[in-house]
Formats: C-alpha cells, sequence, structure tokens
C-alpha cells in the first residue's frame, strides 16, 4: 500500500453524527482496483521443466519490471517469470496508487540516512519517475497515469510550522526544486477541508494511477516482448545447480542461469534476508463517485495526491471516475510476523476510517463508501528498499520498500539486474544500496518493540509532535520510525 494521508485532528474525530456508519452499508470487502471487469485471466500454471538465462520470481511490481528491464537491456535473454497465484493480486494491486520520485521513503528520511547522497538519490529518483511515465507512453500501458503531484497537508498549528520550516531547511539545501509551501488559505484553495492548516506541494514529484492496471499492463508488456509468464506457480525452493540455480515449483520447475527475487513481503528464498522484513498491515477505503456538486464543495480541481505530517496518517486521492481512496492510520503487525487472507480485512479500521473521513469532509456527509481492504506492507527498519545477493552472485533480491514501492521497485529491478552482472554502476556504488538496515529481532521482542513504537507514536500525534525517551532512542540507532 502506498504511504499519506491526513492529521490528527481528521484521526481524532468521530464524523458527522452517525452519517459515517450507514456509509459503509453496502461496502463490499475486496479491493476496487482488483474488482475490475477488464482483469485480464491468469496465465497458465507452469507443469513442465524450463530452462532459461533470468528467472524472476513474483509477478508484483518488482519482477514485472525486472522482467521488462531485463528484455529491453537484452532483447535476446531468455526470461522466465513465476508468480505464486495472479499478477498484481497483493501489494501491487491493493496500494493507494502513489508513483513518487522518491527513493528514501522522502526527503527527510533520505537526508537523515544519507545526506552525502542525497541529491543524487533525488537525481536518480526523478530520472526513475520519468522512465515509468516513458513506459505507460512507451507500452500503451492503460492505467490513469497522472503527473499531478502531492500535498503533504498539516492538520494541527505544529505541523504546519514544521513544514514551513522544513521547506526553509529545503531551499537551503538545494532540495526545493518544484516545492512550495501553502498557507490555510492556499491549501484550501486547492483542496478544501476546514482540517487543513498548510502544507507542502511537490508539483512534479509524485504521479497518480492505477495500481492493478500498471501491473496488468506491465504484465502485458512483457509478454510482447517474449518473457514466458506462469501463474499460480509458486516458487518453493531455490537451491544452486552446476553452474546456475534450480528452482521447484508444484508441477515443474526452472534452471535459471541468474535468478532475481522480487516477493517482497512473502518468505524470501534466501532465509538469511527474511530477518530485515516484516508485514505491517494497511487498510483503506473507496467512496461511490462524487457528483458534479460534491466534486466541487471540495474543489480538488488539480487531482492533487494528499496526505499529512501526522505519524498515524492517512492518505487519499481520486480516481478517474472521481471516487476519493482514503486509506491509512491504522497499521497493524500480527504477532509473528505471518501474512494471511484473514488480516486483509478490519471491520474496527474500516469504521475509524469512515468517521475520520468525514471529519476531515464535512461537506460529503451523506457519500457512501463501496469497497473496503487491506493487504501487507514490506516493512524494513529503515522505510526504504535494500539490496543484496547471494549464491555467488547468481541471484540478486530487492526488498523492503514500506509502501513507497509503486515507484522505487523500478529503480530496484535495475539494481538487481546490475548487480547480477556484476556492474559497478551508479546505482550499486550507492551507499543505500552496498548497505543493509538493521534486522528486526525475533519474537516476542518485535511485537513488543513495534507496539511500543506504535503506542510511542500516537502519544506524539496527541502531544504536539514529542517524541518521548523510546522514540528518540530509536531515532539515535538509525531506525526512525517516524511514520
Amino acid at each position: 500500500m502506498s504511504r499519506a494521508g491526513t492529521g490528527s485532528r481528521a484521526a481524532t474525530g468521530s464524523g458527522v453524527g452517525t452519517g459515517w456508519a450507514k456509509s459503509l452499508s453496502d461496502v463490499q470487502l475486496v479491493p476496487y482496483w482488483l474488482d475490475d471487469p477488464d482483469r485480464p485471466r491468469p496465465e497458465p500454471a507452469l507443469t513442465t521443466a524450463e530452462t532459461c538465462d533470468l528467472l524472476v520470481v513474483g509477478g508484483g511490481y518488482s519482477g514485472l519490471w525486472t522482467a521488462l528491464l531485463a528484455k529491453e537491456r537484452d532483447p535476446g535473454r531468455d526470461v522466465v517469470l513465476v508468480e505464486g497465484r495472479e499478477t498484481g493480486w497483493a501489494a501491487s494491486g491493493r496500494n493507494g496508487g502513489f508513483c513518487a520520485a522518491s527513493l528514501t521513503h522522502g526527503l527527510s528520511n533520505g537526508l537523515a540516512r544519507w545526506p552525502d547522497e542525497i541529491h543524487r538519490l533525488e537525481e536518480l529518483g526523478a530520472r526513475n519517475i520519468d522512465g515509468i511515465e516513458a513506459a505507460v507512453a512507451r507500452y500503451s500501458l492503460d492505467c490513469d497515469f497522472e503527473r499531478t503531484g502531492e500535498i503533504d497537508v498539516a492538520t494541527e498549528p505544529y505541523q504546519a510550522a514544521e513544514l514551513r520550516d522544513w521547506h526553509e531547511q529545503l531551499k537551503e539545501r538545494g532540495l526545493a526544486d518544484g516545492v512550495e509551501y501553502l498557507d490555510a488559505d492556499a491549501v484550501r484553495e486547492q483542496v478544501d477541508s476546514p482540517t487543513f492548516l498548510g502544507g507542502l506541494h511537490d508539483r512534479r514529484g509524485v504521479a497518480m494511477l492505477n495500481p492493478a492496471r500498471l501491473a496488468w499492463g506491465l504484465k502485458r508488456a512483457c509478454l510482447a516482448l517474449g518473457v514466458r509468464v506462469y501463474e499460480n506457480t509458486p516458487a518453493l525452493t531455490l537451491k544452486a545447480y552446476g553452474a546456475g540455480m534450480a528452482v521447484r515449483t508444484p508441477y515443474g520447475g526452472v534452471r535459471a542461469r541468474r535468478v532475481a527475487l522480487g516477493t517482497n513481503v512473502f518468505p524470501n528464498l534466501v532465509r538469511r534476508v527474511r530477518p530485515y522484513t516484516v508485514p505491517v498491515y494497511d487498510y483503506a477505503l473507496m467512496t461511490e463517485p462524487l457528483t458534479a456538486g460534491q466534486l466541487a464543495s471540495v474543489g480538488w480541481r488539480n487531482r492533487q495526491g494528499l496526505g499529512d505530517s501526522a505519524n498515524q496518517f492517512h492518505y487519499f486521492r481520486l480516481s478517474a471516475d472521481n471516487r476519493i481512496l482514503w486509506g491509512g492510520y491504522d497499521a497493524v503487525y500480527p504477532y509473528g510476523g505471518r501474512v494471511r487472507a484473514e488480516y486483509d480485512d478490519r471491520p474496527d479500521t474500516y469504521a475509524k476510517l469512515a468517521g475520520h473521513f468525514f471529519t476531515c469532509f464535512p461537506q460529503l456527509e451523506g457519500l457512501r463508501f463501496t469497497h473496503a481492504w487491506g493487504g501487507a506492507i514490506d516493512t524494513c527498519s529503515r522505510f526504504s528498499a535494500f539490496f543484496g545477493t547471494a549464491h555467488g552472485g547468481r541471484v540478486a533480491y530487492a526488498a523492503g520498500y514500506t509502501g513507497l514501492g509503486v515507484g522505487a521497485t523500478r529503480f530496484g529491478a535495475d539494481v538487481m539486474l546490475d548487480l547480477l552482472a556484476g556492474e559497478r554502476t551508479e546505482r550499486t556504488s550507492l551507499e543505500m544500496v552496498r548497505r543493509k538496515p538493521l534486522p528486526f529481532p525475533p519474537e516476542p521482542f518485535a511485537w513488543t518493540g513495534i507496539a511500543l513504537t506504535k503506542w510511542s507514536l500516537a502519544r506524539a500525534d496527541a502531544h504536539g509532535g514529542r517524541r518521548n525517551l523510546w522514540l528518540r532512542t530509536m531515532d539515535r540507532m538509525g531506525l526512525g520510525f517516524d511514520s
């Protein structure tokens, strides 16, 4: 799922009257993006023994971009992609559709971790989102791509002051190109909510899109370039085989010279990678289409994505047919870090989100939600992807995108291909690529630490953003939980 949101005023509200409860009366518990009559049929499962130059494991953005870019680099390369279920069914088809240029989960996180590389990381991120936009045009990817930007909104006075100060810091560091501070009147001219007190408008660094259609379009492009795609084909084991690798699947297997792992939140076939990620569940609602009058009441003529400065945040944006997607706030870590279908729905969270929505937009009282869903985010302790190789460089992996993978997975795909080629490139020379985050501890320590962190973040939101001793200690350790 993608980040963004509306702040603590919306979070603490209970909605206008009891209208929010009725708004959920007809909701379907299915991801809106996947509830599409044009959803493509899955490719057949693998039932034979295959050989190839490159095997890509995972049919989300990470795997799809890797397969596509591999064929662009070398059209003669024999590429196979296997997906455990259907292309785009997990995080790639369930997120909010915020495609950000940032490779570091925002400038603040990037500056805190890689200050000496931040200008290069920002440049690489800008080139990466330009590359996505070019691919959308080149392959006619029907995914409602709109380079509308994003506004981070403040809903408390301290947040507005922090955004203003942050904008000044960005200008001093030469990082404010295309970014504008908006006071309360200016932000409400863009999108009208009584909770908005200020905003930071990034005009070019974020695009809105239909996430499932992006995944399906990438699959079609891969097939057109000759990638063999097998769906409903989980990769069960990964072992060295001669000079290459062998992957076993339920009804067959693949022998490959090189393997790229794009499984993200699901258990990595390289076991030593698993402690670096945990699943955190995120939830979203989608409204019915707004009427012309309802849309006029909130403005939103420029269709930007919105997010806020609170720790417990919401993200919200308009779909192509003028529905409002509203998600975030609760981030749920299941004990033991298991990924299970039963966690994909959480009625308590849907009720919270509905109440918060009508606090943010009281003028939309009576609007109904048509879809509600959740999904797991592959979270790592530094909030942005990490990379590596195994089996003597024959296997590469990228994981830990922490909710900002819609755009950054294309960059990660390029990194994996560089690593598999054994090349030292502008990407592989980055400290961000060469170093890994801190791993998460085993249970019960992981659950206890994450629960304490969530409690502390909620407390900070309620006390003017002041971070307690636990959060300050986490900051000093480089864990930096701030969203």
